[in-house]
């Protein structure tokens, strides 16, 4: 596994779930969300992001169809991760993220008011923590001992 920081993203056409870890300790945190459809505001949050925390790499969840199937929000998450690559010239990898929005509902304290943005802009962090987790426990079980 690759040392250093990572970065990893749940993408969303309103909101981007984020989420960090570093590679030595293979723990995942849930650290904001972007809430802004706008490329412009998401991208320069981001590039805030890796300023601040200088990642060695880049995770994003790519949704899939439960039976493994690609749709409309797989092509975009494959263009954004394309796009992250290309802007901040860093490698990404792209992670399956088949119901890690459904576990971090689960995981995160439902809100009384089912249009608390609050919540769920902490659903999309959390999201992206798992889908971080996920990739540290993949990684780890490919690397030799």
């Amino acid at each position: 596994m690759p040392d250093g920081t990572i970065l990893a993203f749940d993408f969303g056409t309103q909101r981007i779930g984020i989420a960090v870890g570093e590679s030595m300790l293979g723990r995942a945190k849930a650290l904001a969300t972007i809430d802004s459809p706008a490329n412009d505001a998401r991208f320069a949050a981001i590039g805030k992001l890796i300023a601040e925390w200088q990642p060695a790499r880049l995770v994003v969840g790519l949704p899939l169809a439960l039976d493994g199937s690609e749709h409309e929000m797989t092509a975009r998450s494959r263009r954004f991760a394309h796009q992250l690559e290309g802007r901040y010239r860093l490698p990404v990898e792209l992670v399956d993220e088949r119901l890690t929005s459904v576990e971090a509902e689960r995981s995160v304290k439902p809100p009384r008011n089912r249009g608390d943005k609050s919540a769920k802009a902490r659903i999309d962090a959390e999201a992206a923590r798992l889908i971080l987790q996920d990739w540290f426990e993949h990684a780890n079980a490919n690397t030799p001992a």
